[in-house]
């Protein structure tokens, strides 16, 4: 049963960088040279890691409401570790990411504002979310400073279906 339950692993596993390639690319197609990348809700900063893959030149730093990104930085998979959610870290980041990815809904409204704030002028937002989140995420979207470039229904995973990505830029002028 014990070599049952690690090749479930390593499937997991493998799904989930396969995954995480996707998203990647996703931003490669749109700003293929980023300076700086905050991951929103990191955990393990496994999605960092295989990012850097496509950008290695690019500063990945995390948040999480765990210590969970203290060791992701201490394993060298993230440069900076935030403690907290990304509301409370607001004010500190405020413009200094040319991406930010949130590989999950916005657990609130404040979450959704602190993360374009984050952004750069011009930078790409992407965010991955269920399909029953989706037109109340658009409604969200709307009146903030940045425009969708693409919304695309993601198959990629074995163990999640109906999963959406939107990309959208940040409007070049602060607001």
């Amino acid at each position: 049963m014990n070599s049952v339950n690690r090749l479930r692993t390593r499937v997991r596993d493998l799904d989930r960088q396969r995954r995480h390639r996707s998203t990647a690319r996703a931003v490669l197609r749109v700003l293929p040279e980023p300076e700086s990348w905050l991951d929103v809700g990191t955990g393990d900063a496994h999605f960092p890691e295989t990012a850097r893959e496509l950008f290695p030149y690019t500063s990945f730093d995390g948040t999480d409401t765990t210590t969970r990104v203290t060791r992701a930085r201490e394993a060298e998979r993230i440069e900076e570790a935030h403690v907290g959610t990304l509301a409370d870290l607001a004010t500190a980041l405020r413009a200094r990411y040319d991406v930010v990815t949130l590989l999950r809904p916005p657990a609130t409204a404040e979450e959704l504002d602190a993360a374009v704030a984050a952004l750069r002028p011009a930078g790409i937002l992407l965010l991955e979310f269920p399909q029953s989140h989706a037109d109340a995420l658009r409604t969200e979207l709307d009146p903030r400073p940045c425009t969708i470039l693409t919304t695309t229904r993601l198959v990629l995973d074995r163990f999640a279906t109906n999963t959406h990505r939107v990309v959208a830029r940040r409007d070049p002028s602060p607001s």
